[in-house]
């Protein structure tokens, strides 16, 4: 899996005004928490940046004051005028406690209802899991190979080792619709049908 290093820095002064000063030097405030302390830290924004803007399930080592953390993206804090970066929440992760994470769909196959001119409707792009550090995974597998015409995949549907799946089990993932053209083409033969 995808491991983005940040260089971080021991915040040693907290409140309004530091978070200020911080931000002033194009850095982000965060915060590691969920292991044996708390730590509060800075790091420029452009190390931030291949973790929060993207699409992937991806972990975090972060080096402050000489000790690395295994961390996973948990929130974050834009700014309400002009949508910059202004906080990062991450979860340290520890090898024997579950955590929440939500891992990003991916889609393989193609589809016997697509083959047969159905439109293929994704539904959710990503699952909320509870796993151990060493389960999680950048992506969800789901085989749509045998998604046929009007058909669904739920969540209850997939399954994963070491993943429980937190989403409700009967909403739908993905399904096949039929496309306009092909409900025309149906209704022009049932018409024919007729006549004979």
């Amino acid at each position: 899996m995808k491991t983005i290093t940040i260089e971080g820095v021991l915040r040693t002064e907290h409140g309004k005004k530091a978070a200020r000063q911080i931000r002033s030097q194009e850095n982000v405030p965060g915060v590691i928490y969920g292991g044996a302390e708390e730590v509060n830290f800075y790091a420029s924004a452009k190390a931030f940046k291949p973790l929060v803007y993207t699409g992937e399930f991806q972990l975090a080592e972060v080096a402050v004051d000489g000790k690395k953390y295994k961390c996973i993206l948990k929130d974050l804090q834009f700014d309400k005028v002009n949508d910059s970066l202004i906080h990062v929440d991450l979860l340290e992760l520890m090898d024997d406690k579950k955590v929440v994470a939500t891992l990003p769909i991916k889609f393989t196959g193609t589809s016997v209802g697509v083959k047969g001119g159905g439109k293929l409707i994704t539904k959710i792009n990503s699952l909320k899991v509870k796993a151990l550090p060493k389960d999680l995974r950048e992506n969800i597998e789901v085989d749509i190979t045998n998604l046929d015409l009007n058909g669904n995949i739920r969540v209850e549907d997939v399954k994963v080792n070491g993943l429980e799946i937190m989403n409700s089990p009967r909403i739908p993932i993905a399904s096949v619709v039929l496309t306009r053209q092909l409900k025309q083409e149906e209704a022009t033969a049932a018409k024919d049908e007729k006549k004979k």
